[in-house]
């Protein structure tokens, strides 16, 4: 692995009003990595909330990757200027950074990586890729299911998580964290060898 910084973004809205929302899954991601890291998120000028840590230890005990954790402060759907902003800061090329987002075509519970692709009608990834001019960079996918009935899918992703799915959400996000972890430290395939077995 290269030596430069990583940047692990997650999505989400700002303000309290949505902070339990199923869109914000990211960010909750994002927050038990910083926990894990004992680090604490500072305004940064890229219009996000940021935070320089290493993650995980690597072999022989050596402090993992340097990485920086940020949570763009802007509306999901405009959150591509901040990651770009953040990437230019800090020196990150499309290929060292890793967006944690909610994915409405992964079950509950679940948790995938890719890198690449479509956004799958993910506004925040798209304009993600319009800000970067790439749509390589890596993903770490939080499912959180399709909407019950009819219900239209940007009220389900602006709900909070249902009190069934709130007594699994830690266990989701811890996962969600390893992803993340793992991808840095091992790799993609490695990582995706292990989230995507079958139960």
């Amino acid at each position: 692995m290269t030596d430069g910084p990583w940047a692990i973004v997650g999505l989400g809205n700002p303000g309290p009003k949505y902070a339990g929302n199923r869109h914000n899954a990211g960010q909750m991601v994002l927050d038990e990595l910083a926990a894990r890291c004992g680090v604490r998120f500072a305004t940064h000028r890229s219009q996000t909330v940021a935070a320089e840590a290493r993650l995980g230890l690597g072999p022989g005990g050596v402090p993992g990757p340097r990485v920086v954790l940020a949570k763009p402060q802007s509306y999901m759907n405009t959150s591509g200027g901040p990651v770009k902003a953040l990437a230019g800061y800090f020196g990150v090329p499309p290929e060292r950074l890793v967006v944690v987002h909610d994915e409405l075509d992964i079950p509950f519970g679940d948790v995938r990586l890719k890198l690449g692709g479509g956004e799958g009608g993910h506004n925040g990834l798209r304009d993600i890729t319009r800000a970067l001019g790439t749509k390589d960079y890596l993903r770490v996918r939080v499912g959180v299911g399709r909407p019950p009935g009819r219900m239209d899918t940007a009220d389900y992703v602006l709900k909070d998580f249902a009190s069934t799915e709130r007594k699994e959400l830690p266990f989701l996000l811890d996962a969600a964290a390893d992803a993340a972890e793992m991808l840095v430290t091992q790799g993609l395939l490695a990582a995706q060898g292990k989230f995507h077995a079958p139960a």
